[in-house]
């Protein structure tokens, strides 16, 4: 309990969706949200299929097949499973939340037609945690920023949060609450840098895919550039469109690293096609006493304040402005360099889990509107339908832990099939127990 409160105080998002009126100047009442992301976890084997077959004999042996398939949303966090990502979201204000269909160009390889349909928020359990004393708990978060091989002047910021004494009261809704706690905080942090979270989640009148009912995973290669089409009650007929390349999957963010712990870490990646920007951010957690926690952070930003909120997509606007003022790396940046031994730990500390590097290339967004506005600011414009698309690519690594020997090995794998006994790779024995 107590390391899943640490993790979520490092990786807090906050996010908030606006209208499309406020990037349109007025608001069709049929508006399409479509995300794309690649996500890369460094240094793995690409193990999508696996994990398509992992998913499915889980389903198998639970009784529900379905539960293999991916659901709404896949592309608003990051560190998920290496492969590429398609989110859809539909608002139609003449047919609130009734069943419609995109049709999709073939480059996709997902069939001719996605199913889009309602998806109900999930809610939390009531119950699930009995009342009961709450231990006391330390925390100690350390703040580092800048790309640099030494720690910079002025860092790391550090703050100390106590939590002594209090009862968890009561059992699920608005009668659970904690009674008698004492909350103490030393020190201080920089005041953190956020976007406007501009995400579409859950709600009444919308239709999502991918869903439980028609969800599937995006097959590495697809394509979403070429003529799309809405199909559907109370979709407007003329709700047909293009998408151009620069909406596209991005490539694969391929993130390296090297350097011991106690060293200066540097980080390096081949330049993204398309990316306006990258942002990387790392931490690192570790056990130094009895409810007692260190936790380090780390971004790639010149400025104190920039966080995990920031991996969300961001508006153009915000890019440039981060950009100009050295939150955001450039897109002709390949390198960066983690001060030495800020993950490295305490000397004594009774147990850490490993780093995590997080990092996003930032891809361009675009708003499509029928009719178009009018260059004439005097013409009346009534739009029927508007379509935004985002694109990003992201990657997590795991620091301390080299998986090239699993990636030499699949190599291995691939490029021996004259041999009749092969080195068994971890793809290869999952398979093998799966059946696959």
């Amino acid at each position: 309990m107590q390391r899943r409160t640490i993790i979520a105080i490092a990786l807090v998002s906050a996010l908030a969706a606006l209208p499309a009126s406020s990037q349109q100047g007025k608001n069709p009442p049929t508006n399409l949200f479509i995300d794309v992301s690649t996500q890369n976890m460094a240094g793995m084997p690409d193990m999508g299929g696996l994990m398509g077959g992992l998913g499915g004999f889980m389903a198998r042996r639970m009784g529900g097949a379905d539960a293999s398939k991916p659901t709404y949303p896949t592309t608003h966090g990051i560190g998920g499973m290496t492969g590429q990502y398609l989110d859809i979201a539909l608002h139609n204000a003449l047919k609130p939340g009734v069943e419609a269909q995109e049709l999709v160009p073939s480059g996709l390889n997902l069939g001719k037609a996605l199913t889009l349909i309602p998806i109900e928020p999930t809610t939390s359990s009531k119950g699930d945690t009995p009342p009961g004393k709450v231990p006391d708990v330390e925390v100690k978060i350390s703040e580092y920023w800048g790309c640099s091989a030494t720690v910079r002047p002025g860092q790391p910021k550090v703050a100390t949060f106590k939590v002594k004494g209090g009862t968890l009261a009561g059992q699920g809704g608005a009668k659970r609450g904690m009674q008698g706690m004492d909350f103490k905080a030393t020190g201080s942090l920089s005041k953190g840098l956020f976007a406007p979270d501009r995400d579409i989640d859950l709600k009444p009148g919308y239709v999502y895919w991918p869903n439980r009912k028609h969800g599937m995973q995006v097959p590495n290669g697809a394509r979403l550039a070429g003529d799309h089409k809405m199909v559907g009650d109370g979709i407007p007929a003329s709700m047909q469109f293009q998408v151009q390349q620069a909406s596209d999957f991005m490539a694969k963010l391929a993130l390296r690293s090297q350097g011991e712990m106690t060293d200066a870490i540097s980080l390096s990646w081949p330049a993204v096609d398309r990316a306006r920007a990258y942002f990387i951010t790392g931490m690192h957690v570790e056990v130094t006493g009895e409810n007692s926690y260190s936790l380090v952070t780390w971004s790639s930003a010149d400025v104190a304040g920039a966080g995990s909120d920031l991996h969300a997509f961001l508006t153009g606007s915000y890019v440039d402005k981060w950009l100009k003022q050295k939150v955001l790396l450039p897109s002709s940046a390949t390198s960066c360099t983690i001060p030495r031994g800020i993950f490295a730990g305490a000397p004594g500390s009774q147990g850490a889990m490993p780093g995590m590097l997080m990092m996003t290339a930032y891809g361009p967004e675009s708003w499509i509107t029928y009719p178009p506005k009018p260059t004439d600011a005097k013409q009346p414009w009534n739009p029927e339908w508007s379509v935004r698309l985002r694109a990003k690519s992201t990657a997590t690594s795991i620091l301390g832990m080299d998986f090239g020997n699993m990636q030499q090995m699949q190599d291995s794998e691939d490029g021996e099939q004259q041999q009749p006994r092969k080195k068994p790779s971890m793809k290869g024995l999952l398979k093998g127990i799966l059946g696959g």
